[in-house]
């Protein structure tokens, strides 16, 4: 099962990659901006070349070896390919999701000192509003397309401690931190991913809807193409793309961030056969609830499918793992996410003194991970403030069992008065009340636990199970009603709470 370690240079990967599997597909449901010519239908090999002309077109513009190009465009997989293209020039790509604000972008600009950027339609006015970034180095996707050369430009390298990657924080708490990593620590987590699927055996399409700016995005592209896997990348999300392209392309893997399967739900529940072909189910970034990983189970046509639930962070990558059936799903803890893999990652629970604790006992939870990124770009003291010799606080707060499996509960700096886990509560109740496509529990008037959800479009709020379901609980505040896509997310899909908890406060100022 387990592979060999091996740095990760994003092209050098995807050229090996081409040369084992040329003929293997990538499907792609809407047009890439950035590669137009890979139309909806293109192979590893293919793919690699525009790659190429890509990389060559950007240095004719004058991108040079070790310059930083932050990428901030419409959320599609050219926005990767765009990366690759990058690295092969010994660049550093800046991966930046394109819901960030100009103010924000402003102030990561400044940080990067003199980057270039570059912009598609979806951004356009706020790439061309930002106050520490000239005209001059910004590059429209138009005018890459638009540029001619004699003849291909040669690959470049960065040693493999250098920074040759950055993505950023979810910014669920302010300002996005870059997070800056290197060929030796990206190759760290791709070894992890490729355990995860040397453990399936056919090479079946995998489909994904994962935000290409995330560091999940890269490796995991990373260790599918390095096994010869078909790739289909969704860029729309809606329910009614969702049906057609998997309806049309029948994959045996999905993987989406946790918002997302639980707002496919409904559509899981309503029209299972859009998802009768997927054997693997595979989500990251936080936990989701257990009714709706078997919702998705329940619709495979497989006897035996199987729910891969990740758990990590930026910082960190992939960490601790768990693997869920319908049989075990009965009998298990959503809030249980399972053990880290050996040698490679591990997480333990201290303190508030950092110190470590016992079995059973409620916690920070802290990581170890070969992979951990090397900074926050210009802002190491920051960085710092979490590191505690190899481990790393995760900012998380949780509990271990006698037998080292970890258990999440809530966000250290989400935690609610009285109650011991808002993220089990939000379970339980996404897990009853089908009817709801988001549940949030954040700190209300005087601190108190004040729910906010979002009723799936074509269902009503039934008070009546609320209040049903509610009443064996802690007290709760009377729930706020919020349409799903009101609510303030990062790039991942992750609820902004305490945007939230500003917004709440505000409104009753």
């Amino acid at each position: 099962m387990f592979n060999k370690y091996k740095p990760l240079n994003l092209y050098t990967n995807f050229a090996e990659a081409s040369e084992r599997f040329p003929s293997q597909a990538i499907y792609f449901d809407e047009p890439l901006t950035a590669f137009p010519e890979l139309q909806l239908q293109t192979t590893y090999l293919d793919s690699k070349n525009a790659l190429i002309m890509k990389a060559t077109q950007l240095q004719k513009i004058g991108v040079k070896k070790g310059e930083k190009i932050i990428v901030y465009k419409s959320a599609k997989f050219d926005t990767y390919l765009l990366a690759v293209a990058i690295s092969y020039l010994g660049a550093v790509p800046i991966m930046i999701s394109a819901h960030l604000p100009a103010p924000t972008m402003d102030i990561l600009v400044a940080r990067l000192d003199d980057p270039w950027m570059i912009f598609d339609g979806d951004t356009a006015a706020k790439a061309q509003s930002l106050k520490n970034l000239p005209a001059s180095k910004l590059i429209a996707v138009e005018e890459i397309l638009a540029t001619t050369f004699d003849k291909l430009c040669e690959q470049d390298f960065l040693t493999p401690d250098t920074i040759s990657y950055m993505t950023h924080t979810s910014g669920t708490t302010g300002v996005p931190k870059l997070i800056a990593h290197s060929a030796n620590s990206m190759g760290w987590r791709t070894k992890w991913q490729k355990n995860i699927l040397s453990l399936i055996r056919k090479r079946g399409l995998v489909a994904f809807h994962i935000s290409p700016v995330h560091s999940r995005f890269n490796i995991g592209i990373s260790s599918l193409m390095a096994k010869g896997f078909p790739l289909l990348p969704i860029a729309n999300p809606s329910r009614a793309n969702i049906t057609r392209v998997l309806t049309d392309y029948a994959p045996m893997v999905l993987e989406t961030h946790p918002n997302h399967f639980v707002q496919w739900a409904s559509l899981a529940r309503e029209e299972p056969a859009v998802f009768q072909s997927v054997k693997y189910y595979h989500s990251t970034f936080d936990a989701i609830n257990k009714e709706t990983m078997a919702t998705f189970l329940r619709c495979s046509e497989y006897r035996l499918p199987v729910f891969l639930q990740v758990y990590g962070q930026s910082e960190c990558g992939p960490m601790i793992m768990r693997f869920h059936t319908k049989s075990t799903l009965k009998r298990t803890n959503a809030r249980a996410m399972g053990v880290g893999m050996p040698g490679l990652t591990k997480a333990r629970i201290v303190n508030q003194d950092g110190k470590p604790v016992a079995a059973g006992v409620s916690g920070n939870i802290q990581m170890f991970s070969k992979g951990r990124a090397l900074t926050y770009y210009k802002e190491t003291p920051r960085f710092e403030e979490n590191v505690y010799g190899a481990w790393w606080d995760s900012g998380d707060y949780g509990v271990k069992s006698r037998l080292g499996g970890l258990s999440l509960l809530d966000r250290q700096v989400d935690l609610v008065d009285k109650i011991d886990s808002t993220l089990a509560i939000e379970d339980a109740l996404l897990d009853e009340l089908t009817f709801l496509d988001e549940v949030v529990i954040i700190r209300g008037k005087n601190g108190s636990p004040q729910p906010i959800v979002a009723v799936n479009e074509s269902a009503e709020m039934n008070w009546d199970l609320w209040w049903k379901k509610v009443s064996d609980l802690p007290h709760l505040n009377e729930p706020i009603l919020m349409r799903y896509d009101e609510m303030p997310r990062t790039a991942t899909m992750k609820i902004q709470r305490l945007e939230l908890e500003r917004s709440l406060q505000n409104s009753e100022n």
